[in-house]
């Protein structure tokens, strides 16, 4: 295939990945300053550090990549419910091995990002953003 032909046809999948990068990041590293430095638990600074991320890309993912700019209520819920589902997922994980299992939260965390991120890609591009 040919160089030119390329991005058009990744694009959204690549904007997606940044922005889910943009995303990621401020989740993390919102989780690390609650978690660490201000002494919340594991589960309210996942909680706080996870919407803050997926409102981030919501915005980004809406205005940029897919530039939907209608219905964004019904959009933007959807888009959170999936970012719930990632949530529970993550506290599962956290609950299981860093709170029963005496694993480091932060490592904990690092490794669901992976699978939530791919389920998250998943469900939001067939269909939070048809």
């Amino acid at each position: 295939m040919a160089p030119e032909t390329l991005w058009p046809r990744y694009r959204t999948l690549v904007l997606y990945g940044l922005i889910g990068c943009s995303g990621v990041l401020l989740d993390f590293l919102l989780f690390l300053v609650l978690y660490n430095v201000v002494g919340l638990g594991a589960q309210l600074a996942n909680g706080i550090s996870l919407i803050a991320g997926v409102t981030n890309n919501f915005l980004l993912n809406s205005g940029f990549n897919f530039r939907t700019h209608d219905d964004l209520s019904r959009r933007y819920a959807r888009y959170v419910g999936v970012g719930l589902i990632g949530m529970g997922i993550v506290a599962l994980a956290l609950h299981l091995f860093a709170t029963t299992g005496g694993a480091d939260a932060n490592l904990v965390k690092a490794c669901c990002i992976p699978v939530v991120v791919t389920a998250q890609y998943w469900a939001n591009s067939r269909w939070t953003f048809r």
